[in-house]
């Protein structure tokens, strides 16, 4: 049965439930209008078995004045539900979808942002007080977060960002930032800007009540508080694995965090300062400068090259004793270093390297650390003075307390399984981008480019009202009566995210770089390596910082390390 009755304008939700007969089981979902007359339509079921459905049908009060004065009560920012509270299933796509070219592809985001811009110009202007708007929590600070913040319509969403650290971190110059090519704010960007409408909590998610919609953070001092949502997004990202390697955790350095590179950066003086006291003996001096890194992958290399400078153009000049006597290492267990890169630029890479007096071993595999040695799997072992740690990252707790409490995550290997709109499997309204999500269907490499699109693709099926409905028949009734703006079924209406895969970048040290430059999956592209890729490189590096701000900070940054030389200050 379905008519149409008048409803309060100031209904926001696109569907809502209510059971207003004794004795019956009736549902009525009402889909608001936004016209001049405000009309909506009304769909009422009644349980077959109920013999007294038509006697209390009559009972129903659908007047206007009722039905106004039941809307019009809710003043407070109170979450109401988004979609249809029953559980259908998840309708289940056992192939992906056919993906666009490059140059489709290319086309397609160049009109998204061209219609964002229009978007925003239509849309600016702020709901009235006292209108609840649905609450989409991000829990990290990450690529997608990031862009998540910069792109989401909060006109329409209240946005609220969780996270244990106020600031994005640009991490492709974490590297240079714990040698002081860069300084460690040039790279960084507060998430409370001006500008911006949302709400930061300084916490710790520890805990997703996915039934009840709430998330139980944890703040600096102990002390624990709920945050309830409509829409959840998990963008935590990944945490630094150690496979289980004794020592590993307790000796040895690692590079995720602005405090990791901050510890780097005063230990490799550290280092040089203890070496050079007169007491030390030769053996303890050698020990001392041998400074070895495990992981050839783009964190490891950079890295690599970057201390490489360091030791060459900077600390060569101000412990001219000493510098004789360093040594760099870089362990890697597979084959060969910079797997995603062609091979030819693997090689160029690791050539590289070695002419920077750089000691690259490949399958070198670590089984034991301790105060002094590396212990490695063919038995031999590698004194050093310092040790760092970027062979690999794993899920954070956040991420395991998922995968083992959600039924349908029991396959999952320590990412959360998504479709492709990034839904996590097996709960509802929570999405999950960046390094602590896989899509079944198509898998991407963890990468902050990925994050960043995902980010951004999400915050645009939100504003545009793709809503993450379980089954399309739930709403095809109700998409009769056409509403605006529309309430659509994403898997039914929207297109599946599709990455735009434009190349991966590398700075080898010397002022050299790698640059595979890529037009998505086509197999076209170009390979670029030394001083020309260099110069890629730092314009593409200085093109992806968050702001203006920050592109100006790592310009003096560049500029003085190159006049003055990097600054070996302790603090």
């Amino acid at each position: 049965m379905a008519f149409v009755v008048p409803i309060a304008s100031n209904v926001r939700s696109p569907t809502y439930q209510s059971s207003f007969v004794a004795g019956a089981d009736v549902k009525v979902s009402v889909v608001p209008r936004r016209t001049s007359k405000k009309i909506v339509r009304v769909r009422v079921s009644l349980n077959a078995n109920n013999n007294n459905g038509d006697k209390n049908l009559t009972q129903l009060n659908l007047s206007r004045n009722a039905l106004e004065q039941k809307t019009e009560t809710k003043t407070e920012h109170k979450l109401e539900p988004f979609v249809m509270q029953e559980p259908y299933p998840r309708p289940v796509s056992k192939q992906p979808r056919k993906q666009k070219d490059f140059v489709s592809l290319l086309a397609d985001r160049a009109n998204q942002i061209v219609a964002d811009k229009q978007y925003a110009k239509e849309h600016s202007k702020k709901e009235p007080p006292g209108v609840a708007r649905n609450r989409v929590v991000v829990v990290g600070s990450g690529w997608a977060a990031q862009a998540i913040a910069n792109a989401i319509d909060t006109t329409k969403f209240e946005l609220v960002i969780v996270s244990p650290r106020n600031h994005y971190v640009f991490t492709p110059m974490l590297a240079s930032s714990s040698v002081g090519s860069v300084e460690f704010r040039s790279i960084c960007q507060p998430i409370r800007q001006d500008g911006l409408d949302l709400s930061y909590y300084e916490a710790k998610c520890t805990k997703v009540l996915h039934e009840q919609k709430k998330i139980v953070c944890l703040e600096p001092s102990g002390r624990q508080f709920e945050i309830p949502y409509n829409f959840l997004v998990m963008t935590v990202g990944s945490q630094v694995n150690t496979f289980g390697i004794p020592g590993v955790d307790q000796h040895l350095h690692f590079l995720k965090e602005i405090p990791d590179a901050q510890k780097i950066r005063r230990a490799i003086v550290d280092r040089f300062e203890r070496a050079n006291l007169p007491d030390t003996s030769p053996e303890e001096r050698k020990r001392l400068l041998h400074f070895v890194i495990v992981g050839g992958g783009p964190t490891g290399v950079e890295l690599c090259a970057e201390v490489g400078d360091l030791l060459r153009q900077d600390l060569a000049k101000l412990y001219p004793k000493l510098v004789g006597e360093t040594l760099l290492t870089l362990l890697e267990a597979g084959p060969n270093i910079l797997m995603q890169f062609k091979s030819d630029l693997q090689q160029k890479a690791k050539e590289t390297l070695i002419s920077e007096n750089v000691d690259v071993r490949t399958g070198a595999m670590v089984v034991k650390v301790d105060e002094k040695k590396f212990y490695m799997k063919d038995g031999s072992e590698i004194e050093y003075g310092l040790g760092v740690w970027a062979a690999g990252v794993g899920p954070v707790p956040l991420v395991k307390d998922i995968i083992d409490t959600v039924s349908e995550q029991s396959t999952a290997r320590g990412r959360l399984l998504t479709d492709e709109f990034y839904r996590i499997k097996g709960v509802e309204d929570v999405f999950a981008l960046g390094d602590c999500a896989q899509c079944e269907l198509r898998p991407l490499p963890m990468t902050g480019q990925v994050a960043a699109q995902q980010g951004i693709f999400l915050a645009r099926l939100l504003n545009r009202h793709f809503i993450p409905v379980q089954d399309p028949s739930s709403y095809k009734e109700a998409l009769e009566v056409p509403v605006d703006p529309p309430a659509l079924y994403m898997s039914k209406h929207a297109e599946p995210f599709q990455y735009l895969k434009l190349g991966t970048l590398a700075y080898i040290g010397g002022n050299k770089a790698i640059s595979q430059v890529e037009a998505g999956d086509s197999g076209i592209g170009i390979n670029v390596s030394g001083f020309a890729s260099f110069l890629i490189w730092r314009f593409i590096y200085l093109s992806k910082l968050f702001s203006g701000k920050n592109r100006i900070n790592v310009l003096i940054d560049w500029m003085r390390a190159k006049t003055f030389g990097r600054d070996i200050s302790q603090f």
